[in-house]
């Protein structure tokens, strides 16, 4: 076994292990914090797809967080008060269905705006999704319907076949093997002809063209996948908090993510469960101490970005290389 797998395996059995320790403490508040580091680690992996494989620094990425967000919220509403939605839909507060609903309403979103974005490149490509994700985020304060900038509130958690969704271990239950299904998925990706044509377009955009491949679908599709994959992060985010709100749609979350995958180690493949991790327990840590706690987490990405390009998972696993 390579020494970054066993970093990986480690990290993966740690994050499942604490919420079970933190229960029998009575430490449940524990429980739900590394519930919120499960989550926002599988909307990092999602962003990971096109960020880590592509090249693609997407700053929109918080449109399809909090489309998975108001997704929950809206069919969990309509669920509760029994009106239809638009076309005669009905809302459900089962995750299963949510999830799904989630994942379309992105993929749809991001296929048009992966159209549009992926004709430019660099810091073009950047501000242009980031426009992007600004147009919904003005969109959702001026939808009185739900909320506005009030946002929408989720009386109960919604549902999962055979499991209590409003106890904090089962739900990170829940929260937890989405996330290991994103990673399994991420690996099978990675290892793919196409996650092997997506590293090559990253890489040399030019050359893959002269061979025949055109990069747009590659790069369209990997868009694609990693905007749904954030947005399911989004449904369990809301239901988390059980409350949604425009907030989730802001550039500071797009900025988050990113900050979450350049912590971990860019591209490498526990690199969100890493920089989620870190992001996290620096949060609570330095905001029990100072308000300013940003700053501090400003100087350790800024020493991350200079010293250590691989983050947390590169500077554990040292000089060995990866796939």
């Amino acid at each position: 076994m390579k020494r970054e797998d066993a970093i990986n395996l480690v990290l993966l059995l740690a994050l499942l292990a604490t919420p079970f320790i933190a229960q029998a403490m009575g430490e449940t508040f524990t429980v739900t914090l590394v519930t919120r580091i499960t989550i926002l680690a599988l909307a990092a992996v999602g962003l990971n797809i096109a960020l880590g494989l592509g090249g693609l620094v997407s700053f929109g990425h918080a449109a399809f967080f909090g489309i998975g967000g108001y997704a929950a919220g809206i069919l969990a509403s309509h669920a509760m008060s029994g009106e239809p939605m638009l076309f005669g839909f009905e809302g459900s507060n089962q995750m299963p269905v949510v999830w799904l609903a989630a994942a379309i309403a992105a993929g749809v979103v991001s296929l048009a705006i992966g159209a549009i974005s992926l004709r430019t490149s660099g810091v073009y490509f950047i501000m242009i999704t980031l426009a992007f994700a600004q147009m919904v985020y003005y969109f959702a304060i001026s939808w009185p319907a739900y909320g506005g900038e009030d946002g929408l509130s989720i009386v109960l958690r919604n549902a999962f076949p055979g499991v209590n969704t409003m106890r904090p271990m089962e739900f990170f239950l829940v929260c937890f093997g989405v996330l290991l299904a994103a990673l399994i998925f991420s690996a099978l990706l990675r290892s793919s002809r196409f996650g092997a044509a997506l590293q090559a377009v990253r890489q040399n955009e030019v050359r893959v063209a002269s061979i025949g491949i055109s990069p747009m679908p590659i790069r369209l599709t990997a868009f694609v996948l990693s905007a749904m994959i954030t947005a399911v992060a989004g449904a369990l985010y809301a239901d988390l908090n059980r409350f949604v709100s425009p907030s989730m749609l802001s550039w500071h979350m797009s900025g988050e993510l990113i900050v979450l995958i350049i912590l971990g180690g860019t591209g490498r493949l526990m690199a969100p469960v890493a920089g989620a991790a870190l992001f996290v327990v620096l949060e609570f840590w330095l905001g029990g101490i100072t308000e300013r706690w940003q700053f501090f987490l400003g100087l350790i990405l800024l020493a991350t970005v200079l010293f250590a390009r691989g983050g947390v998972i590169g500077l554990l696993a040292g000089k060995e290389r990866h796939g």
